[in-house]
């Protein structure tokens, strides 16, 4: 079985003024809950205030969790921070760190939300509220883990890579397109800029050459995977190629690359835009039994994948 960690209120009404796709995690849910008895459900709890505050300026933590965000920080976010979007934000790390924790005992893990890569110490942005990825990879570290954030998302992760930057237990990986928003790009242990366009072979050449040095160089016991499927050629935000095929290809590479090092993985979700709400939810759940599949095929026996093509 595939360990899925979930929330109830992960899927939350869509406050007043957002152009944020809030149907999402509702329908990545019902998607996975159709795959029966292959899905064991984990509830996560509540990130404790002081996970958060070991991230964010206690002052911004105390605004959200409050629901009194300054407006420019709104709109920064994408979206108001009601009473419903803080106890969301709250618990979305928990259950990023409780996937990290089920990953280390069954070789993978699935978080149904998170990848807010952009939020900063003091504010939120681009339909981020607090940054899952650095509160989870923060607090595992102080319990002595060695954290690389793999972020695939044709974003760069700029807030994950401001908030952990200097830590000697976390290292950040961010693949990204080069144009894309955020327009001034924070810096990642390595980052990969891309042109527009590129496609499935560009895509995986770039992966397949600059991330097994991060991995042997910085040598990690857990892989945190932002497993946005934004590079999609049809996404809205996106400003890449990449087919189905390509996007199924990224996450075997990335997973066999993990596997035959040994390295347990955790998954968020990450970004994915559009009208067709349903057509990206396929995409993230695709990302989660992909992977969940190639884990619990090799893990124990502790092969490799097939490379992919």
């Amino acid at each position: 079985m595939i360990a899925v960690v979930h929330h109830p209120d992960y899927v939350a009404e869509a406050p007043g003024r957002s152009s944020y796709r809030w149907g999402k995690n509702g329908a990545i849910r019902d998607l996975l809950r159709d795959e029966g008895t292959a899905i064991c459900w984990h509830e996560p709890d509540l990130a404790l205030r002081s996970w958060l505050e070991a991230a964010h300026d206690p002052g911004y933590v105390a605004e959200v969790l409050e629901a009194r965000v300054p407006r420019d920080k709104e709109r920064r976010i994408g979206f108001p921070v009601t009473a419903v979007v803080a106890r969301r934000a709250q618990v979305v790390p928990g259950g990023t760190y409780q996937a990290a924790r089920l990953a280390m005992a069954h070789g993978f893990a699935a978080n149904t939300a998170g990848g807010s890569h952009h939020a900063l110490a003091a504010t939120g942005a681009g339909y981020c509220v607090f940054n899952d990825l650095a509160i989870a990879a923060l607090q595992l570290a102080r319990e002595g883990r060695r954290v690389l954030i793999v972020d695939v998302d044709v974003h760069q992760g700029d807030g994950t890579a401001a908030l952990t930057a200097g830590h000697p237990a976390i290292a950040t990986y961010s693949i990204h397109a080069e144009k894309n928003f955020p327009a001034r790009k924070a810096r990642s242990t390595v980052d990969v800029p891309l042109p527009d366009g590129v496609d499935d072979a560009g895509y995986l050449d770039a992966l397949r050459s600059t991330l097994p040095p991060l991995l042997q160089e910085f040598a990690p016991d857990l892989i945190l995977y932002q497993g946005g499927v934004d590079p999609f050629s049809g996404d809205r935000l996106g400003r890449l190629s990449l087919t189905e095929d390509g996007l199924g290809k990224r996450d075997l590479l990335v997973a066999n690359m993990a596997l035959e090092r040994g390295l347990p993985m955790a998954s968020t979700v990450g970004g994915g835009y559009g009208d067709d709400v349903l057509a990206i939810a396929r995409r993230h759940v695709d990302v989660i039994l992909r992977l969940g599949r190639a884990y619990a095929e090799r893990w124990q026996a502790g092969t490799r994948l097939t490379p992919a093509a």
